[in-house]
């Protein structure tokens, strides 16, 4: 595949703001839809879509006008990939674990139970060889793939009765995706697919027993504290999940040089821009929950997050030996793991340590 020219997000907004630009009121050339798996300008999310729309029309000059569709407006949420892929709108936005379906590997470009936090995920995608092996897929689907956003280590999800052995899994109905539900599903649990905009009703209804969404943030927007009591920490499952946004890629070929590199990079500012209001946003919404609301937080026992991370090991590796892709894609992420972990253990780890224990 023809390598793309990336600019650093300064660089970006500099290209966007610089001189020869054309003016924002400049007629579009390009008017694309952009489908999404998010409810409606929900926070985070469905904004991170939103600015990501208006950031390709400013740094465009107004070439490219993005108009979003919230889940189920234009496509059901989780149609929008065959839905790019086959012309019906120029662009997606959603995560790449809702189409394992199409292939397991897609799940690596998303979020790895116990890997990849998200400046390890960015770091991957932009410097270890990941970015290239997710075009390699996604062209097979006609699809041109770009991190757009990041979460940040999630929650453990919310839970109507008390987590306190691995027992207390067993039977257990969870909204939880990707290789999450599978792990979930070998611990004895019921792993169930819903999009957003379901989940509150599943969870007051007990149509499931407990869900994760994503974090503070996101669950006091949803009212998840009122339809459960228990919110578990920490989110083994997610530890940094990129958003994508894929573009057709007979549309994508199509642009001017020009037009590639601003749609990319401006797919690199949003990645980093939804990132910070995460991190942003979720200490406040938490306090929210526990002082307002009276949400119970709970650490899950270390004997469960063990257990956890030893099924977790073997589901991700049965997984890369599906196919010959996956395998490949496995022996990148964890190649890039191994040697992000011992960096890790003397930068990050060690810092947050020596502040913790000062600061008491």
């Amino acid at each position: 595949m023809q390598r793309r020219a990336f600019l650093t997000s300064a660089g970006a907004a500099t290209v966007a703001l610089g001189a020869g630009v054309r003016p924002a009121a400049a007629k579009a050339e390009h008017r694309w839809k952009m489908v999404t798996t998010w409810p409606k300008n929900f926070p985070g999310m469905g904004t991170g879509a939103n600015k990501l729309a208006e950031l390709i029309g400013q740094m465009s000059g107004g070439r490219i006008e993005v108009k979003v569709y919230g889940a189920g407006e234009l496509v059901p949420a989780f149609e929008i990939f065959d839905a790019v892929s086959r012309g019906t709108a120029e662009m997606g936005h959603g995560a790449a674990y809702y189409w394992k379906g199409k292939s397991e590997a897609a799940q690596f470009f998303a979020s790895v139970p116990f890997g990849l936090t998200a400046q390890e995920m960015n770091s991957w995608l932009y410097y270890g060889g990941g970015m290239a092996l997710w075009e390699e897929l996604y062209a097979g689907f006609n699809l041109v793939p770009a991190a757009a956003a990041n979460t940040g280590v999630q929650m453990g999800g919310w839970f109507n009765k008390e987590i306190n052995s691995v027992e207390d899994l067993k039977g257990l109905k969870m909204r939880i995706p990707g290789l999450g539900g599978e792990v979930l599903r070998r611990a004895g649990g019921t792993p169930v697919s819903l999009p957003g905009g379901e989940i509150f009703t599943s969870l007051q209804s007990g149509n499931i027993d407990a869900t994760e969404w994503v974090g503070p943030y996101n669950d006091l927007a949803f009212g998840l504290y009122k339809a459960a009591k228990y919110y578990y920490y920490p989110g083994w499952h997610e530890p940094g999940t990129t958003l994508e946004a894929f573009i057709n890629k007979e549309v994508f070929d199509d642009l001017p040089g020009d037009l590639q590199a601003i749609v990319l990079n401006a797919c690199k500012v949003a990645n980093q821009d939804v990132l910070a209001e995460y991190t942003a946003r979720n200490p406040t919404a938490l306090q929210t929950l526990l002082s307002e609301y009276g949400v119970e937080l709970r650490k899950f026992p270390d004997d469960v997050l063990l257990a956890l991370r030893k099924l977790s090991n073997e589901v991700v590796a049965e997984i890369a030996e599906k196919d010959a892709f996956s395998r490949k894609t496995y022996a990148s992420y964890q190649k890039f793991l191994s040697s992000s972990k011992e960096w890790s253990a003397v930068s990050e780890l060690a810092y947050l340590q020596a502040r913790d224990q000062l600061t008491g």
